[in-house]
């Protein structure tokens, strides 16, 4: 608290990187946002920088680590955790990143996205997306509840983890209904050999 706002900024960061803070900088922006609602959203810009920063040297990380282990040995039989990120793609990152409910593990998809080298940009854009939705949403609880929005997280644990899975699968259905739209029917590739 003594670090205000920029506490965040710092707590974010080292969270993200690797040191397990549960729901540390959670608690802390609520409490901010709650003594002082005209700077909760500033905190929870602080909040998204430190995580994002964080949650990208991480990646980085094991980006790098994944190539000099695909360069040094043999690809074995991928993980369950490796199918199923390749399987949902980057929804298996924006649920845990956007959703305050314990215990979703964001690190271990972090990790699992930058060894597999799934691009850096659509990495940014999901981490961006899910922070700024679960940060600026407890500011906004932590302002108009105040020392009370931490009992309506818990209270409302489910609806809240809910929401997140809904914009994730209603994401992964357009993105596979555009994917479906773009490939040339089975008529036009036929018609594009001959000519």
């Amino acid at each position: 608290m003594a670090y205000g706002p920029w506490g965040l900024l710092l707590i974010g960061l080292i969270d993200s990187i690797g040191v397990p803070l549960p729901a540390t900088i959670d608690a802390l922006l609520i409490l901010i946002a709650a003594k002082a609602p005209g700077q909760a959203y500033y905190a929870a810009s602080l909040a998204v920088l430190g995580s994002l920063a964080g949650n990208l040297a991480l990646f980085q990380t094991a980006r790098y680590s994944g190539q000099r282990a695909g360069r040094d040995s043999e690809p074995d039989k991928p993980s369950k955790l490796s199918a199923w990120l390749r399987r949902y793609g980057l929804i298996t990152v924006f649920v845990p990143a956007a959703t305050p409910i314990l215990p979703l593990p964001l690190k271990v998809f972090v990790v699992s996205a930058g060894a597999l080298r799934t691009p850096l940009s659509k990495f940014l854009v999901v981490i961006l997306a899910g922070r700024i939705l679960r940060y600026f949403g407890e500011a906004f609880l932590g302002a108009r509840l105040g020392a009370g929005a931490q009992g309506f997280l818990q209270h409302n644990k489910w609806t809240l983890l809910t929401i997140p899975i809904a914009v994730a699968a209603l994401s992964y259905l357009v993105i596979q209904w555009i994917g479906r739209r773009s490939l040339p029917s089975p008529t036009e590739s036929v018609e594009s050999v001959s000519s």
